[in-house]
Parts: C-alpha cells; structure tokens; sequence
C-alpha cells in the first residue's frame, strides 16, 4: 500500500522541523524567549504608558493588559496582570526620563530574544550590524506602543461617537455593538499580524507571506491548545504553591512563557521546512526536464531520496556541459 504524497510530505516536514529544533538547541531558545519576555514585558508596558500618556491615550494601560492576558489561562493571568496594573499606576514625572528610556531599551531585548530565534530557525545567518538590529528591536517596540494607544483612543472614542451619531445612523450602534462582543477575534486578528510582522521583517532575508502563513497558523491553533492544556494541568494535578511559595505565580509564568516560546520557534521551523522541500521539489523538476532531453534517460524514474536528487543534479550539470 503506497502512502500518499501530502501524507508522506507532511511527515517529512514534520520530521525536518523537529530534528532540526533538537538539533539547533530549540529548547534552550524556547527558555530564552520566555526569560526575555517577562523581562521585557514590564519595561514595554512602562515606556507605553508613559508614551501614551503624552499622546492623550490614558485608557492604555487597561487596553494593553486586556489585549496581552485575556488569552492567557486565567490561574496565569489574574495574578500577573494584577501586578502590572499596580506598577502602571504609579506616576511618573514626564517621558524623556533615564528610567523609561531604559525601560524601552530592556523591551527591546524581548524582541531581540525572538529575533535570534528565527533566525535559527530560519536557518539564516545574520548579517546586519549589531545597531541595525537593535534599532529594528526597538522600532517594533514603539510601533508596538503606538499600535495600542490608537486602539485605547478608539476604544474610548467610539462610544462617544456612537451615541452622538446614533439618532441619524443606527446601523452605527448594531456594528459597534457587534465588534465590541467580538474582543477575542479582535485579540486573534492582532496576533495574527504581529505574527506574521515578526515572521516577514524580524530574522535575516525576504520571506513572503506565503512562506509564513503556514506555520503562523500553526503557532496560533498550538497556542489555544497549549493554553487550554496547561490551564486544566494546573488545575488538575500541580501544586506550585507548595513547591515554590510566593514564587508560584512567576513560575507558572515562566513555564506557560516557555511553552508559548517553545511554539513560536516550532512554528518557525515547520515554515524553514516548508520552503526546504519546496526548493527542493522545483530542483528536482528541473533535473527531471534536463534528463528527459537526454536519449538515455528513463521517463519514469524520479529521486526518492537526497542522494538521488544529488545524483540527477550531477547528472543534469553533465549534460549542461
């Protein structure tokens, strides 16, 4: 019984990706990118505030804590947002201060962290400078920034604008009133573009979004699954309490953050897969047009394995000479 192809692809690709994030210290990187966010998401929502407070966008700190926990498992979320929020409301004196410039510094390494991930995973090396690089970093964390003070001006914004147009255009209530009971669609779609952002322009070289979107789906559909998994983990069988006392909610953090990251750089890997064996397919076709040209080539013969297509390619450089 002969597998079919997709089948038969798709067990390649799987394999690829996996041998290759063992092989390529994946877990250590996963342990990185975790580390590397928490680190960088207190920073991040710092130096956001205080930007979006010189913005007029007072409403970014409730905005940004729904938007990053409300996909979170709620044993993981309610204890850390709880924190954030208690480190946002404290004033600060103005934005172009030591801390908060250092505050978007260290949110930056969090990008940095995803960034030396997919380049491993893309199986790339980099060849920007280091201030190129860190640049980019902090560029995404601005762009960030404003991303979300937009969306806590709308959110603000919309209300007002709905009831005073209300009268003469009712259609408007129902529409925003549909998109309101729709915030988790909302939080997807955000992480879709992000992800998809950090795909196409973080790691070394050009990727089109066709290249991506595979494993960018991939990373979104794990997401949701590792989630739910390690929520009814938590409630089921661990006791991190116990273990670790008032650590607990940093650890739980911490494992739920490496999970995530663990994902991340898997989906990365499916994708660097993907696009190997794509290119090896249209190698292996040219080769196979070159040799249907010669008078001894066999019509029906085709490279079942590397060493074969290694055999055609040299077999169709002979016949180019």
């Amino acid at each position: 019984m002969q597998i079919p192809t997709a089948i038969r692809l798709a067990y390649k690709v799987l394999f690829d990706a996996l041998w290759h994030f063992s092989e390529d210290d994946g877990w250590a990187m996963a342990s990185h990118v975790a580390l590397s966010t928490l680190l960088a998401l207190f920073p991040f929502l710092i130096f956001g505030t205080a930007l979006a407070s010189f913005l007029g966008a007072d409403q970014f700190a409730d905005t940004a804590v729904h938007l990053i926990f409300d996909t979170w498992p709620e044993s993981i979320a309610e204890p850390i947002s709880r924190e954030v929020v208690a480190v946002l409301t404290v004033p600060r004196s103005g934005l172009l201060t030591i801390s908060v410039l250092a505050a978007a510094y260290f949110a930056s390494n969090g990008v940095e962290a995803l960034r030396v991930s997919l380049n491993r995973a893309y199986r790339v090396a980099e060849t920007r400078y280091w201030y190129t690089t860190r640049l980019t970093s902090l560029g995404f964390v601005l762009v960030g920034v404003l991303a979300l003070a937009v969306l806590s001006i709308v959110l603000v914004a919309a209300p007002l604008a709905v009831r005073r147009t209300g009268d003469w255009l009712p259609w408007l209530s129902q529409a925003y009133a549909w998109v309101e009971n729709w915030g988790l669609v909302g939080t997807l779609v955000m992480l879709l573009a992000g992800l998809l952002i950090a795909h196409l322009w973080l790691p070394a070289g050009r990727r089109k979004i066709a290249d991506v979107l595979p494993g960018v789906l991939l990373t979104l559909l794990a997401w949701g699954f590792g989630a739910y998994a390690f929520a009814s983990y938590l409630a089921t069988f661990a006791n991190y309490v116990s273990t670790y006392a008032g650590l607990a909610s940093l650890m739980i953090a911490l494992v739920f953050l490496y999970i995530i990251g663990a994902i991340f750089i898997m989906g990365a890997e499916v994708n660097a897969a993907l696009l190997k064996y794509r290119v090896r397919r249209l190698v292996s076709d040219r080769v196979h047009g070159v040799r249907k040209t010669a008078p001894d080539a066999n019509p029906n013969a085709e490279p079942d394995s590397i060493e074969d297509e290694a055999i055609a390619r040299e077999q169709g450089a002979n016949l180019g000479r």
